[in-house]
């Protein structure tokens, strides 16, 4: 699965959890590397191991996991012929009854847990090294049952030590006066006796060690160093022995390799599965139901990451359409929507169950791709529509049939009507595709292409817009709103502000500063040429008149004459066949080819190319009355190309047998 995907959808931050749960570094280092599959039986297996996990843990009894300390560290010198320690030998040996406990409880739960009980077939709790181990080595040290060789030694070095003190705490009396106090204590092995500085002389011996003021000297007294050699003597064989022991148990240990290796592997297993089991409780989540087909249905499904502040979401996508176009108000909680799509549609793949509600359903995807967030990068030197073009092409080379895409916000950060215009272009070629796409945008042409194109269908986050408060729940089969004036309020933008905006939205009846307008499908791709008329020669005597006539100004469109804008600030005068009329969302003027219909649509003839505006995204440039003056002008010469009004002149005359006229039908 693409990485940047992942993190967009935050993937990791489920990751981190799931490995919060484990116990051991084994068990940590498969969450870790726990990637999203797009094979069905891996999936299905690893939902089921999951489920089981949860059934487990949710009759309350206590899973014996065992952190595998020190095992690590054990597995890698395995092998290598290196004799442990006492400790490393003991540690061996309680992750051996670990392991034995472990089995035995996989084994009393076969009934409930049937598929991951099995698991436990594969491990072996090594009864007679656990016994040798637990004879020869007890907290951490050799036990005198080691051998009879050690426990005789060890006799031997008793009776040393305690000759050692019975003859120095005689000494205490006979050199009381050179001595700090009545005291018999060891350094390095030794036993000694505490001099003062000054008097040193008095106290014949070895100096082993002095004060950290260096008024007081350790002595070992001449009078018990035969005594104290004796004792290294049954020092050194003490060592002697140990090493044999401990060797012999490095050796006895090292045959059961095979069986260590499989135990761990296991118990890495067991810890990786119970803590996806952990964290599919932390939010109460069910396994979905899993098909093979590009599908996705959430019923009720809650953003992990959003806890108890989540808003159920039900959604679908797949069945009677492929792609989701999502509207509504910012802060409504759009991306939150294609984030939970996203993140479940991973969640699902990786075996983790979901926070939903029963009939939830999700195919199984190659590739999962999210463009979310404006992806700015100074160090890059990307604004954000560079990083959206950017990331859309990648997608574009990836995306198949199996493929789920996830894009937020659609022709932002760049002209509206050349951004409208590739977000519809991305769409169809995604729709020819195949795949399956959960989209945002405030467009009404996007929205607008949603409700007419076949796979497609528009939903809205639902908004109060009594309480100026989102409400979070996603319906299906509607377009939204975007208030962003209720929303400005909300937030405390200036009333005077906000009311200003209205204004102008009143006055102009044209597209909001964010460029809405309607980039509709085209309607007609053979339409022909506009011919070199008096329309064109109207249009740029107009252009030539208002710059003369205009005072220097930063308007975008050009000012339409006097009468015309009487005319616009009515609002009455409806558009009429061969109008010049000033397309907001192209920013150029096209002539009017058919007069709004019931819903205000009005079919605008732009160079080669016939296109739907509503009427509120047009204003009139120039009358028709003006750009054909005299009336009965031919309107098929505007409109018609001249091998059309060829074929037409001549069928007219008589029959013309082969001939055809060929009119594609207008497309709403």
């Amino acid at each position: 699965m693409n990485q940047t995907t992942m993190k967009a959808l935050e993937f990791h931050k489920i990751k981190s959890m799931l490995v919060s749960f484990t116990v051991s570094e084994a068990g940590k280092a498969l969450a870790e590397r726990l990637e999203p599959s797009s094979h069905f039986k891996q999936v299905t297996a690893w939902l089921n191991e999951t489920e089981e996990a949860a059934a487990l843990l949710a009759t309350g009894a206590s899973v014996p996991l065992s952190a595998m300390e020190g095992i690590g560290p054990f597995m890698a010198l395995l092998g290598k012929g290196k004799i442990y320690t006492e400790q490393e030998l003991g540690q061996l040996a309680a992750w051996l009854t670990a392991v034995s406990q472990m089995k035995r409880y996989m084994d009393s739960k076969r009934a409930t847990a049937p598929t991951i009980s099995g698991y436990a077939d594969s491990m072996q709790d090594c009864p007679e090294l656990v016994k040798e181990l637990a004879r020869c080595i007890r907290h951490g040290v050799l036990t005198d049952q080691a051998s009879p060789e050690l426990a005789d030694i060890r006799r031997h070095i008793a009776a040393a030590e305690d000759r050692i003190e019975r003859k120095i705490n005689q000494l205490l009396g006979k050199y009381k006066n050179a001595l700090q106090e009545q005291l018999v204590s060891r350094r390095n092995g030794r036993f000694v006796i505490p001099v003062k500085r000054d008097l040193r002389k008095q106290v014949p011996g070895t100096v082993w060690d002095e004060s950290a003021s260096g008024q007081t000297l350790f002595v070992e007294p001449a009078d018990v160093s035969d005594l104290q050699g004796e004792l290294q003597l049954w020092k050194s064989e003490e060592d002697r022995e140990r090493m044999q022991i401990l060797s012999r148990l490095s050796d006895e240990a090292e045959t059961y390799g095979a069986e260590f290796r499989w135990n761990v592997e296991a118990m890495a297993l067991f810890d990786f599965i119970f803590a996806r089991g952990k964290l599919g409780r932390t939010y109460r989540g069910s396994a979905p139901t899993v098909t093979d087909r590009p599908f996705v249905r959430l019923n009720g499904a809650r953003h992990p990451l959003l806890g108890e502040k989540a808003v159920p979401l039900t959604v679908e996508i797949g069945g009677d359409w492929r792609q989701l176009i999502i509207t509504g108000p910012n802060t409504g909680g759009k991306t939150v929507a294609l984030k939970t799509i996203g993140l479940f549609a991973l969640m699902c793949q990786s075996g983790l169950l979901l926070p939903a509600e029963k009939g939830t359903e999700l195919g199984l995807f190659e590739t999962v791709l999210a463009d979310v967030g404006d992806g700015q990068s100074i160090e890059q030197s990307l604004s954000t529509f560079s990083a959206h073009m950017e990331s859309l092409s990648g997608m574009l080379r990836k995306a198949n049939g199996r493929s789920l895409l996830l894009l937020d916000e659609l022709a932002a950060g760049t002209d509206p009507g050349e951004g409208i215009a590739l977000s519809i272009a991305v769409l169809e070629e995604l729709l020819k595709r195949g795949s399956l796409v959960a989209a945002t945008t405030h467009f009404n042409e996007i929205k607008r292409f949603a409700a007419v194109m076949n796979g497609c269908t528009n939903a809205r986050m639902a908004f109060d817009a009594e309480t100026l408060k989102p409400i979070y729940r996603l319906e299906i089969g509607e377009a939204g709103d975007s208030y962003a004036f209720a929303i400005a309020r909300r937030f405390g933008l200036p009333e005077s502000v906000v009311e200003r905006a209205e204004q102008r939205v009143r006055q102009t009846a044209a597209a909001p500063a964010a460029g809405e307008g309607r980039f509709e499908p085209i309607i007609d791709k053979q339409a022909s040429e506009i011919t070199t008329t008096v329309a064109e020669r109207k249009i740029k005597q107009a252009k030539n008149t208002a710059n003369s006539e205009s005072s220097p100004s930063t308007s975008i469109a050009p000012s339409p004459s006097p009468e015309v804008a009487a005319q616009t600030d009515s609002k009455k005068r409806p558009f009429e066949v061969g109008d010049c009329v000033w397309i907001y969302p192209l920013k150029r003027t096209g002539i009017v080819y058919s007069a709004a219909d019931e819903r205000g649509d009005v079919v605008v003839q732009v160079q080669k190319t016939k296109m739907s505006f509503n009427r509120k995204r047009l204003s009139l440039y120039i009358p028709h009355t003006e750009l054909y003056p005299g009336g009965g002008y031919d309107m098929d010469i505007v409109f018609e190309s001249k091998e059309n009004r060829k074929k037409r002149k001549l069928m007219g005359r008589k029959y013309a047998p082969g001939i055809t006229i060929v009119t594609p039908p207008e497309e709403k």
